[in-house]
């Protein structure tokens, strides 16, 4: 779904200073604003806009435009700044689906879910938390029961 868009992506942003806040608005992006207290507030706000908007546009299937660096006309209140973001991680947070694939696992895993008698086979009806049961065990032996006990 998402190879038809780059994972990385840094839009031009106008930082405009009000009498109370820092407005930051995109002008390859309409709509796509942010604000805040101080400058590091705003930036970081716009940094979430900013994914979430390009995020929304992805899953509509909507042609992100190419960030024109161009020479952009500001009022004396307002300061350019360049706001990037990795998409890769949004995605993953944000697109909770699951993928069926074939898994290999390494050896320690497996003797370790042998010993402690969890099927992590293809056929269990609960690979999904079977799987992590062994991992949370291999990494935090004494998470391992509440694992086995949830759900």
């Amino acid at each position: 779904m998402y190879k038809n868009y780059p994972d990385n992506y840094i839009f031009p942003a106008i930082i405009e200073k009000n009498e109370k806040n820092y407005n930051i608005y995109f002008p390859d992006l309409p709509g796509c604003v942010a604000s805040g207290e101080d400058i590091p507030q705003a930036v970081n706000q716009a940094k979430g806009a900013l994914e979430l908007h390009l995020w929304g546009m992805e899953q509509d299937d909507e042609v992100i435009p190419v960030p024109e660096y161009r020479d952009m006309h500001i009022a004396a209140n307002e300061t350019i700044c360049f706001i990037d973001v990795n998409m890769f991680g949004i995605r993953a947070k944000i697109d909770n689906r699951s993928v069926k694939k074939t898994l290999s696992i390494p050896w320690y895993l497996n003797e370790l879910a042998e010993k402690k008698k969890i099927n992590i086979s293809p056929s269990s009806h609960c690979k999904k938390r079977t799987v992590r049961t062994v991992l949370i065990y291999f990494y935090n032996p004494s998470c391992a029961l509440s694992a086995l006990c949830s759900n």
